[in-house]
């Protein structure tokens, strides 16, 4: 019989505990990056004072352990004074309460990157411990809390020059595990990317795992991000120019939602020899990495701009279409605009909603390139001659693809009597493609798989790494030609993702160093030359275990050496248990690898997502591209997190 359910049942969250029990719905995750969101909260709020000209310097300490970090500013300080309706001292407010802030109003802030109100509280929640300083009216003030408690009032520790707030935190390990901690690395990108993006204000980062204490200070802001970050990516400007673009928001505008005055705008924008367009945008201060309005109103003004160029001068190539995608080639550029109002897609804040914004952008970029073209046309014919010669490698790519669709048409399924096992269904949503690495464990994968929905593609050793190729050498190479015939969807330009035949595309490889470099190898194909297939989350990689563990009459399998030994451990004292190592997929029996990967209620898949595609195209860039010298950085940068490593 069911358990009844009424009123008694319902739960109501109060104070911070919905954070701790749902910390995915305010940080995105519990992983690396949901634990770095902790400090990036606690730094736009430092950065806020800054932007709205109360802070000039910020100090962020990391601890030894890298277990703990601080955040120290030289602004106003949080108020500590009671709160006229809640009768409490507005830090422990603002520490303990969701969705309470000095934000919400323009009148403490003009601009800034946090608005719900949740940022402080949040990280409070999700730390084990916390403690804040204040200085502000000649004295320094303190409380500390435990997972978001505060242990005490806030008290008075003496007098003291000067104000400004410090907060340390440690996160809570049985919110982000014990092994999970702040990465040095990291935290010195974001710092030096917001001194680049704040320019004059000064940011101070003292490293307690290295004992080193580094400096930000740019004076040129954005001019200086932007020919960094396109010297970083090994890229050359097709002309030595950088177009700059400062417009400063006017607060006091009594204009409509839609005037430029309620906006400002700070753009460095020039081309360079890379193929793809590159764009790092920010919104009061705050990274976007999946950008929203404002992008798509750079992007429009550009265009419109170098269109408008382009017909005043009479410059269109004959017999040939220039398209957007043509003149955005090429073009790097890092936009960081200042809104009144700003709509984010969730408090991780990675996007930028306001309908508004794509207009006001648009409206103030469009007439700026187009006249700073007209006055320099021997930089605006070069870069026209750029979008031209761009245009055309379109053109014959679109051609060479064309060819191969074609031949592709003819004979979809006779081309590969011996390599794809097709599903029988013909419905998308419910197909899946395994690619498997080898003819043996595509033999054993094709007898283990339902019939009905799970097609198998065996692939031949590595395939061709296609980062730094272009689309017709791509189509030449058989086994991708062979895979984009069978996915159906076209690539490149040509590429529609509503063809896609199978809506889960799974690298079913070994679990050794060959079969991480393969699935690497697939990975840089689909993202440079399929990209839509992981923004749309139809890429996965499968989980096959490493190890066949038996306890008497009891099977289990670990996928790692930590489970194995987990497993082993866990087991009665008397048992022994028989261990078995595969080496490769062709070992196990068919209903081994059913069981284990291919089963939908006993896999484990890793669903491929781009949190951040501008990391993913460095990452990609360093590691798989020909310049030895950026994959010995990252290598090196990278080997004391290395776990696993396979030789």
């Amino acid at each position: 019989m069911a358990k009844s359910y009424g009123a008694s049942d319902i739960l109501v969250l109060e104070g911070i505990e919905p954070v701790r029990r749902r910390p995915a719905m305010y940080i995105g995750g519990t992983d690396k990056t949901g634990l770095h969101h902790l400090v990036w909260e606690i730094l736009d709020n430092a950065i806020d004072e800054a932007m709205n000209g109360y802070a000039s310097q910020i100090i962020v300490e990391l601890d030894k352990s890298r277990e703990g970090l601080r955040i120290t500013d030289n602004g106003r300080g949080i108020p500590v004074d009671k709160h006229p309706k809640h009768k409490k001292s507005a830090l422990e407010i603002i520490m303990t309460t969701l969705h309470a802030g000095g934000k919400f109003e323009t009148g403490s802030y003009i601009h800034s990157g946090g608005l719900h109100g949740v940022g402080a509280s949040v990280v409070n929640a999700l730390s084990k411990h916390l403690e804040v300083q204040v200085k502000r009216d000649g004295k320094e003030w303190e409380q500390k809390y435990q997972a978001g408690i505060p242990q005490g009032p806030v008290k008075s520790k003496g007098n003291v020059r000067g104000t400004g707030t410090s907060v340390y935190f440690r996160p809570d390990p049985k919110i982000f595990g014990k092994t999970l901690h702040f990465d040095p690395a990291l935290l010195l990108d974001n710092l030096d990317a917001k001194a680049y993006l704040h320019k004059g204000l000064k940011l101070t980062f003292k490293d307690g795992t290295t004992g080193r204490t580094h400096y930000f200070h740019h004076e040129h802001g954005l001019q200086e991000y932007l020919q960094k970050l396109v010297g970083d990516r090994g890229k050359k400007p097709t002309v030595d120019f950088v177009f700059y673009l400062d417009r400063q928001l006017s607060p006091g505008s009594t204009g409509s939602n839609g005037s430029t005055q309620n906006l400002g705008l700070e753009i460095a924008l020039q081309w360079t020899d890379e193929p793809a367009e590159f764009v790092k945008s920010y919104v009061n201060g705050v990274a976007t990495p999946n950008g929203g309005t404002h992008e798509m109103g750079l992007r429009g003004g550009i265009v419109k701009a170098v269109r408008n160029y382009i017909e005043t001068h009479n410059l269109t190539p004959k017999g040939l279409s220039l398209q957007a995608e043509d003149i955005r080639e090429g073009m790097a550029a890092v936009l960081s605009v200042l809104v009144l109002h700003p709509q984010f897609q969730g408090q991780t804040k990675e996007r930028l909603n306001n309908p508004e914004v794509q207009a006001q952008v648009d409206t103030i970029v469009r007439p700026a390139l187009e006249n700073y073209l007209n006055e320099n046309k021997t930089i605006a014919e070069t870069l026209v001659g750029r979008m031209v010669l761009a245009a055309r490698a379109r053109e014959a790519s679109r051609e060479a693809s064309k060819a191969v669709m074609r031949k592709s048409a003819v004979s979809h399924r006779l081309n590969l009597p011996g390599k794809l096992a097709d599903c029988q269904s013909t419905d998308p949503s419910i197909s899946e493609l395994f690619i498997v690495e080898g003819d043996s464990a595509g033999g054993t994968a094709k007898q283990g798989r339902d019939l009905k929905t799970q097609a198998i593609l065996p692939i031949r050793g590595k395939v061709l790494n296609t980062e730094e190729l272009t689309l017709a050498k791509v189509v030449e190479n058989k086994e991708l030609a062979d895979l984009v015939k069978v996915l159906g969807c076209g690539i490149g330009k040509d590429f529609t993702l509503n063809k896609l035949r199978y809506h889960k595309i799974i690298l079913l490889m070994d679990a050794d160093i060959d079969g991480y470099h393969i699935s690497t190898l697939l990975l840089t194909f689909f993202f440079r030359h399929m990209p839509e297939l992981i923004r749309q989350g139809h890429v996965y990689i499968a989980q096959p275990p490493l190890y066949r563990i038996e306890i008497g009459k009891e099977i289990q399998w670990a996928g790692t050496d930590e489970e194995k030994d987990g497993i082993v451990a866990a087991a009665r004292a008397n048992a022994k248990p028989i261990i078995s190592r595969f080496k490769g997929l062709g070992e196990m029996f068919p209903q081994q690898l059913k069981e284990t990967t291919l089963s939908r209620t006993t896999r484990r898949l890793l669903k491929v997502e781009l949190l951040d595609e501008l990391n993913a195209d460095r990452t990609f860039h360093d590691l798989m591209g020909k310049r030895t010298d950026a994959r010995y950085e990252f290598l090196m940068a990278n080997a004391g997190s290395v776990e696993n490593l396979d030789v």
